[in-house]
């Protein structure tokens, strides 16, 4: 029997030797599909890739811009003259006089003639305290000094007499010094009444408070009715004065030979005082003096610039940080300037030698003399 004969004598194909079943037409196209959505997914996903790749390179690009913005180069006739030297420095504003007004005689507050924020003139009324027991203290001491200058005056008209009868040996020396000494004693006790009215009216004074000094009273901290002490502490109101109004600022140990020798030559230096990006000027003064040491802590020294004012744009105690003092602290001579693009370039003289000028971003700040402003911000300008 063959082996592919089975017992009951069918004959069978070995696997082998049977052909191979066709593949279904619809699973050839479902593998056709599936190859191209792959391609397609990988073909979004390639240009995707590339997208943000452009997006970035776009943003570096403007972050670069911003960073360092292009500068327009501009030509400019060279001119000779004088650069000037500048300082910079963080400065706070203090006001010349600062009053904190405090009750000097104990009652109760009657009244208050000042507005929040008014500007007042010196001697205009402030505060009313109750006058009444004042007053009456007052009334008393009055009339004791009254009745003792009349004292004074009966016990002068006995000395009189006593002087005349003594002249004429009518009475003993006894009775004359007598009556001399006690002319004395009531001529003392009136001094002592006169002393006492003085300090009742000094006193009542107390009672109607005015403005020492010109200036802006700040908020209203007390209200009528209440009882003021003269021995407390209690702020009843604060007077700033804002015109004049000073800056002050610190400058380095190193800068101080520089600026003392300035000051001996001009008694005086023009400072100007910038807000805190140093793209506006709100007042110019000047330098009014240079405190006496330096803070070894820090290694600067103090100085004091005074500014009129006028339109009240520097406000008292306004933050350090909000103004930039930049003291004119000389001038380089015979100097050569032109700008380029906003940059002074110049050659200046230095002992009948030629130094050339460069932007080297540190130390002084100079200014070209050619009618614009100098460079502000964190660069800053020197010769070598």
């Amino acid at each position: 029997m063959s082996k592919y004969e089975d017992q009951s004598g069918v004959q069978h194909i070995g696997a082998d030797h049977q052909l191979s079943q066709s593949h279904p037409w619809y699973r050839r196209r479902w593998i056709l599909w599936t190859s191209l959505l792959l391609l397609l997914l990988l073909v979004a996903i390639v240009i995707m890739v590339v997208h943000n790749n452009d997006v970035k390179a776009a943003a570096a690009k403007r972050a670069l811009a911003a960073v360092k913005p292009s500068v327009t180069a501009t030509v400019a006739t060279a001119t000779k003259g004088d650069i000037g030297i500048y300082l910079d420095a963080i400065g706070t504003v203090t006001p010349v006089y600062t009053t904190y007004i405090t009750a000097q005689a104990n009652g109760v507050l009657t009244a208050v003639h000042y507005s929040e924020g008014q500007f007042v003139q010196k001697g205009d009324a402030l505060i009313d305290i109750d006058p009444r027991p004042y007053q009456a203290q007052l009334a008393q001491a009055e009339g004791a000094l009254e009745r003792d200058t009349n004292i004074l005056a009966q016990a002068q008209m006995d000395l009189d007499r006593y002087r005349t009868a003594w002249s004429r040996n009518s009475i003993n020396k006894q009775l004359l010094d007598d009556q001399e000494k006690i002319v004395l004693q009531d001529t003392g006790t009136v001094k002592n009444d006169q002393g006492t009215v003085s300090y009742d009216q000094v006193q009542l004074s107390f009672c109607h408070i005015t403005a020492p000094i010109a200036g802006r009273a700040g908020l209203r901290l007390v209200d009528p009715g209440n009882v003021v002490q003269a021995a407390g502490n209690t702020v009843l109101v604060v007077i700033t004065q804002e015109q004049p109004m000073t800056v002050v600022f610190t400058l380095a140990e190193d800068s101080l030979g520089q600026v003392q020798a300035r000051m001996k030559q001009m008694h005086t230096l023009p400072v100007d005082a910038w807000n805190r990006s140093q793209t506006t000027k709100i007042a110019s003064g000047k330098l009014q003096t240079i405190d006496n040491q330096i803070d070894t802590t820090t290694g600067t020294v103090k100085l004091r610039a005074l500014f009129d004012n006028k339109n009240r744009a520097l406000f008292p105690n306004q933050f350090a940080g909000k103004f930039t003092q930049r003291s004119y602290a000389g001038s380089h001579r015979g100097c050569t300037t032109q700008r380029a693009g906003g940059v002074p370039l110049c050659d200046c003289e230095r002992n009948g030698q030629c130094a050339q000028h460069q932007d080297r971003r540190c130390g002084q700040r100079h200014d070209s003399g050619t009618g614009n402003q100098p460079r502000r911000g964190c660069g800053h300008q020197q010769l070598r």
